[in-house]
């Protein structure tokens, strides 16, 4: 196991390893009295409800037509799509969005320049009731604008989403480690906010460097349990507002070499003060456009081609939006295998998205910086297909095998020994050099990466239950077992696992 750290995130990163060894005695008992409530709630303030909008159809008057759109954005990103009874207290409300544990530590704030529906001022999205409430009137868009360090998006949208965390909310349940599970879910919720805008008629445009105290003041926020995460400047592409990326999505901050020893709980709050940006930072390695090369190429290792035309959501991408709102993450697999036109089907649509700019997708979605993440799949059960563990290479579109065995134990024990990770028939990894990520973007790349991640992860998640298959991301597993496994050095950091196969049908 690695002992060398440069920087708090890497620190962190080892600290918040689960090893076999001392996983029990980090282990706590849960007390369901404490549990959060994962939604917050304005005492006053004007409330604009949603719920009466969703199915005006696109008949009426403009502004209605707005509100429309606005509403079903809402609920396909981050709205309630179920509602689950419980034996004892209250009902699980599930949303859009995949959370780790049911827990949905993120929130969606609207701050509006005044548009034709929404005048100036600060909103929150209320999840539950499906509707926005107003809780500070005043336009503040000068502010946004120097909190974003003039980023052009600011001064040229008139509405701007910002997504935040309440970190007690994962916290609760996943202690230190929760910061990873925090971003990873917050990703999902990107992905999200991309496709759903795309069929609504807007673009987000992704900013992940900002001055966080300016944003966190802003919007009025406790700092010691919620901070903004993202900002996303929301383009109305009808109003022909900009769609095209107009500036970089990620600034670094600094790289903390100089932190103490940190007990277990405090580890959490401090990594997020020391990824925090005030001002505009240099790094050792300039910042550049991401670059997208294939990372791994093996001369001689078995190349599998995966191109596959692109899948027909229908008619106004309807198709995307129905598997949107119906979306769950799988308990249980039966064990069948995938077939290998369903593995094409699947990377193609998560890493391929240029493919998909006729069927009215972006062909060129915001992510922080894909050339920092790599992917490895290993295939324990997929016809016409070795088992073994592949290297994905996205821009030559094949699977590269680097390892011939069939890894089934190996990944059922990694994942904990959850049955997700024995009955699938492939599980996707996500790892990245950390130590370079930092190198670039300082230690807030560990928000970056794992944010990059959840929305991979997300886009493998639509498009795996689109074709009727399961599919259910895994946070928690043995991190170093998983680099043996996949056959990297220590140093490399898994970022997110997710597995996919078929569902058990329960009666």
């Amino acid at each position: 196991m690695s002992t060398f750290h440069n920087s708090i995130a890497q620190y962190y990163h080892q600290r918040t390893k689960y090893d076999p060894e001392t996983i029990a005695s980090k282990g706590k008992t849960l007390d369901p009295s404490q549990q959060p409530y994962p939604f917050k709630e304005y005492k006053i303030g004007q409330v604009f409800d949603l719920k009466a909008v969703l199915s005006d159809g696109d008949s009426g008057s403009r502004a209605a037509r707005q509100w429309r759109r606005l509403s079903r954005f809402l609920l396909c990103s981050y709205g309630i799509t179920a509602k689950m009874a419980t034996l004892f207290g209250p009902p699980v409300y599930l949303r859009a969005a995949p959370s780790a544990g049911g827990l949905y530590p993120a929130e969606l704030y609207l701050i509006s320049r005044g548009t034709e529906i929404l005048p100036p001022g600060l909103y929150n999205y209320q999840g539950q009731t499906h509707s926005l409430v107003r809780f500070w009137e005043k336009e503040v868009s000068l502010e946004l604008q120097g909190a974003c360090f003039n980023h052009p998006a600011i001064a040229q949208i008139p509405l701007t989403l910002i997504v935040s965390a309440i970190f007690y909310r994962s916290a609760w349940r996943y202690e230190d480690r929760a910061y990873r599970r925090i971003f990873l879910d917050t990703g999902h919720l990107l992905g999200n906010l991309e496709l759903a805008g795309a069929i609504n008629g807007y673009r987000p445009h992704l900013i992940g460097g900002f001055n966080d105290e300016a944003i966190d003041n802003l919007l009025y926020f406790d700092a010691e349990r919620e901070g903004a995460i993202a900002v996303l400047p929301l383009a109305d592409v009808e109003a022909g507002e900009p769609t095209s990326r107009l500036s970089r999505t990620v600034l670094p901050s600094t790289i903390e070499r100089d932190y103490p020893e940190l007990s277990d709980g405090e580890l959490l709050g401090y990594l997020h003060r020391a990824t925090k940006i005030k001002t505009l930072q240099s790094t050792a390695e300039p910042l550049q456009e991401a670059s997208l090369e294939d990372k791994y190429n093996f001369p001689f290792c078995l190349k599998v081609p995966m191109a596959t035309p692109p899948i027909d959501f229908g008619e106004r991408l309807k198709g995307l939006e129905q598997t949107i709102l119906r979306r769950r993450s799988t308990r249980t697999y039966s064990g069948g295998s995938l077939n290998l036109a369903e593995l094409k089907a699947i990377l193609g649509f998560t890493y391929q998205p240029q493919d998909y700019s006729a069927r009215g997708l972006d062909a060129a979605p915001d992510y922080f910086d894909l050339g920092l993440l790599q992917t490895f799949i290993v295939v324990l059960n997929v016809e016409d297909l070795d088992v073994g563990c592949y290297y994905f290479a996205p821009q030559a579109q094949e699977l590269r095998q680097i390892r011939f065995k069939n890894f089934q134990q190996e990944v059922h024990y990694l994942c904990l020994g959850q049955e997700l990770g024995r009955d699938a028939g492939v599980v996707v990894f996500h790892t990245a050099d950390l130590q370079r990520a930092i190198a670039k973007y300082g230690d807030r790349a560990y928000r970056y990466l794992h944010m990059d991640a959840g929305h991979l992860g997300q886009r493998l998640n639509l498009i795996a239950i689109h074709l009727g298959l399961g599919v259910s991301g895994i946070g928690g597993f043995f991190d170093d077992r998983a680099n043996e496994v996949l056959g990297i050095p220590a140093d490399e950091a898994i970022v997110y696992i997710t597995t996919l196969g078929r569902p058990r049908n329960e009666e």
